[in-house]
């Protein structure tokens, strides 16, 4: 009976206790401020535990989702969760009722209406970018602009890209969504790039083409040959190919299409393929091709009227050019003596 009466008396000393204590923080909560406190303690409390949560579930998620995008998005949905439930539970400990913060349904309605809309339709599209995975992070584009850069980050609003030069662009996911964005290594880095070369009527055509292309496979950017490269139900030659495009008014214009090892530095890749061409060509003086140019020809004959053609010898036009240079230089002697008199008389 002793252990029973002393037990009775213990709960009721725990209980006056709490009594207590639940007293003194609701007059704590009183002072002004206090409340805010709560509230951040909590918050600072749910982002340490979100931090430890992504530890936690972090690899587990990066193995379930093959696509680093979703694992990312994923992740943080969880941490956002977190934080926001910590919030909840911070504004009930400091006596704030949820119901006294929802607006009317009009204010409500106007607030989704010019503010939530964009940032709603721009998840929307995220979610649509993430489902229909057009591009994946360290994947290289092509904006709409031709700025061209790699995917650093794809979230629900907004995707992130590093461009080549060096700068930072936030593109959100409706402007993806509704204009045309160009993956330049989704599956298959290799890229068709074209150089086009025009040469001489008097030209070795067959020479010509077979040097552009001994030109290009001798870049080690440039794929030298192998199986024909399949885009659909189509198939490529892997190896460079020198093609006749016309028949121009100055010369033969040949086209040089070749596939790049990758898509990240095409001015390089193009640069040393022209200079491979340009040195082919120009070293070798036996080689009968040249580049053209454009010119002109100007005929005359009976049916196109008369041209009124006067030849003057050496002697002449340099005797001719030392009379003009002598008469500027007495023009000029001239100007100057008529200044310096006006300066005497001044």
């Amino acid at each position: 009976m002793q252990m029973g009466t002393t037990a009775i008396p213990l709960a009721t000393a725990v209980a006056n206790l709490l009594d207590g204590l639940a007293d003194a923080y609701q007059s704590a909560l009183a002072v002004p401020g206090v409340a805010i406190v709560v509230v951040i303690l909590f918050l600072a409390l749910g982002v340490a535990v979100s931090t430890y949560a992504l530890r936690l579930l972090g690899r587990p998620v990066a193995r379930r989702f093959a696509r680093e995008s979703v694992a990312h998005v994923v992740l943080r949905g969880i941490r956002l969760v977190v934080i926001l439930l910590f919030g909840a539970a911070g504004l009930s400990a400091a006596g704030v009722e949820l119901g006294n913060i929802v607006l009317s349904v009009t204010v409500f309605s106007a607030v989704v209406a010019v503010v939530l809309a964009p940032i709603v339709g721009s998840i929307i599209s995220g979610v649509f970018v993430l489902a229909d995975q057009p591009f994946e992070i360290g994947d290289m584009v092509e904006l709409p602009d031709g700025t061209r850069g790699f995917v650093d980050d794809i979230t629900l609003r907004y995707t992130k890209v590093f461009t080549v030069d060096n700068t930072f662009e936030v593109i959100p996911n409706s402007y993806i969504r509704d204009h045309r964005v160009t993956n330049l290594s989704a599956e298959d880095e290799r890229t068709r790039l074209t150089l086009p070369v025009v040469v001489t009527y008097e030209s070795d055509i067959e020479r010509a083409r077979s040097l552009i292309e001994r030109a290009a496979t001798s870049c080690k950017t440039v794929i030298e040959g192998g199986p024909d490269i399949r885009i659909g139900v189509a198939r490529y030659p892997a190896r460079p190919t020198c093609y006749i495009d016309a028949y121009g008014d100055h010369g033969v214009e040949l086209t040089l299409r070749y596939w790049a090892k990758n898509p990240f530095k095409p001015l390089t890749v193009r640069s040393q393929v022209q200079t491979a061409v340009w040195n082919i060509l120009e070293d070798d003086d036996s080689i009968d091709v040249e580049f053209a140019y454009p010119h002109s020809h100007l005929v005359f004959d009976d049916t196109s009227g008369v041209a009124q053609v006067t030849m003057r010898e050496e002697g002449g036009v340099s005797h001719e050019r030392a009379t003009h240079e002598s008469h500027a230089e007495s023009v000029e002697g001239g100007a100057a003596d008529g200044a310096d008199s006006g300066a005497e008389e001044n």
